[in-house]
């Protein structure tokens, strides 16, 4: 699969995704700074599902109607980079295949796939 990492959720993630076989572009580690607006478009362009904890992009994608190809918003306890790969492993696992072109929340206990597609 075909990744953003934003630069919120820190560099262990992308590499741990690469570790994994996929296709990640980390803008910790390749694009720090960039806005939220540019961040999303590049994860469209190249087709890339983004992964963040920043609940901002809820409102580029519901309010402003910005296009996607697949968004996840950690909403976690403990951001640690190992927790966060650890529950991103449990969701490839269960759900992979179910996100491309879906707005996804997840919690500590939850994964919640946000009604229609924006």
């Amino acid at each position: 699969m075909r990744f953003l990492v934003d630069e919120c959720t820190g560099p262990g993630v992308g590499r741990w995704l690469r570790q994994q076989g996929h296709d990640v572009f980390s803008v910790f580690e390749e694009a720090r700074g960039t806005s939220d607006e540019d961040v999303l478009r590049k994860a469209h362009l190249e087709n890339r599902i983004l992964i963040t904890n920043d609940k901002d992009f809820g409102d580029e994608v519901y309010r402003l109607k910005r296009p996607h190809r697949g968004i996840v918003l950690l909403r976690l306890d403990d951001e640690t980079s190992q927790n966060t790969i650890n529950t991103l492993e449990r969701l490839l696992n269960a759900f992979g295949v179910e996100l491309p072109d879906r707005f996804v929340v997840v919690t500590d206990t939850q994964v919640r796939f946000a009604r229609g597609r924006p």
